[in-house]
């Protein structure tokens, strides 16, 4: 089931009180010293619980730009409210026509004195409905080349002027929304390092989310639910799991996960070695076939229930349409996981980053 705001919030602090909150942190800004490799094999256990998944936004996205570009006032203020969650996060990035093409965006800060004035729009904002604030990028040079003329600054949901507006989604769900911005005023200490640099930061932060995105964890569990729900079910006379073109389906996307696996190993051990806010161009790699493989487990899972993936009433029905409680969320999952191969940066873009970056062609 989906957990509420609070229960996210609760299950955090209790991470945090032990310590685990924001393990692959520095140790001088609440981390727990852990090697990138300890923090990823933390992380996968979380996955695999299956335990509920890190406030991405805050925890992985916004806290290391803050450590890594901040100043130290914004360390010492930002840093301890997002371990602790006194603070939700959301992300304001993808509008209305810039969203592979993030770059184009057009929401922009005005400086006026000690305050920047923002007027546009974001859209696919994740959790908006939730937040307290928002890392924002915004054009503040519009002479510039569109990636020069990026700032990154953060925003308290709760000043005037912002509007969040929900975006219903084909699975049913409210996870994402529509945030305005009409003459928000903004003060000039929120611009996380310089002013015009917000693609470099922006670039280190999809990079992080790049490599998050690829939720090897998730997908393990999911291949363990799908073989004990396939000796469950039965399709034929026989368990799903028996059939053989279903068996060579799923060992395909298993073969795929070990790939992604020792990949994303790979990945991690190489951290640090591409230099301070760099990310590792092989993070596309990642991203690709990360929500490619999340993608098949759920069509496998999807397989595996067959009918009852979109149950129905039917007049004088006798009840043998009737569903099982564990099919409830199984479409709506499906749905909800076509999403992960466009953020982040869709698929497209992620191929041509690795044509030039890794391949070098």
């Amino acid at each position: 089931r989906h957990l509420s705001k609070q229960e996210m919030i609760d299950w955090w602090r209790i991470l945090n009180k032990k310590g685990w909150g924001v393990s692959h942190w520095p140790k001088e800004y609440g981390g727990t010293g852990w090697s990138s490799v300890q923090h990823y094999i933390f992380n996968e256990e979380l996955q695999m619980a299956p335990a509920p998944a890190p406030l991405a936004f805050g925890v992985s996205m916004v806290g290391p730009v803050i450590y890594t570009f901040g100043n130290e006032a914004q360390k010492k203020y930002y840093l301890p409210r997002i371990a602790n969650v006194d603070d939700w996060w959301c992300q304001g990035f993808s509008e209305p026509g810039s969203g592979s093409d993030l770059a184009s965006l057009k929401t922009k800060a005005e400086r006026k004195g000690d305050k920047y004035i923002v007027n546009g729009q974001k859209t696919w904002t994740t959790l908006a409905q939730h937040a307290d604030m928002i890392f924002n990028l915004c054009r503040t040079d519009p002479s510039a080349k569109k990636q020069s003329g990026i700032s990154f600054i953060l925003i308290d949901m709760k000043t005037k002027g912002i509007t969040v507006r929900p975006i219903q989604t084909i699975d049913g769900g409210y996870e994402v929304n529509e945030v305005f911005f009409d003459d928000v005023e903004v003060p000039v200490e929120n611009l996380v390092g310089e002013e015009n640099k917000g693609w470099d930061y922006a670039k280190f932060l999809l990079g992080n989310e790049r490599t998050g995105i690829a939720r090897v964890g998730v997908s393990k569990e999911r291949i363990r639910r799908i073989k004990e729900l396939a000796s469950q079910v039965e399709s034929g006379g026989k368990p799903v799991i028996e059939d053989q073109k279903f068996r060579e389906k799923l060992a395909e996307v298993e073969i795929e996960l070990k790939a992604l696996e020792l990949t994303q190993l790979r990945v991690v051990a190489d951290e640090g070695k591409h230099g301070k806010g760099k990310p590792n161009p092989a993070s596309s790699v990642l991203k690709v076939k990360g929500s490619e493989i999340q993608q098949a487990t759920t069509e496998l899972l999807m397989e595996v229930i067959g009918p009852f993936a979109a149950p129905y009433d039917v007049h004088g029905d006798d009840g043998s349409n009737e569903a099982m409680d564990w099919t409830a969320q199984i479409a709506p999952s499906y749905f909800n996981n076509r999403k992960v191969s466009i953020y982040g940066g869709s698929n497209e873009i992620q191929r041509n980053i690795i044509t030039k970056a890794v391949l070098g062609l």
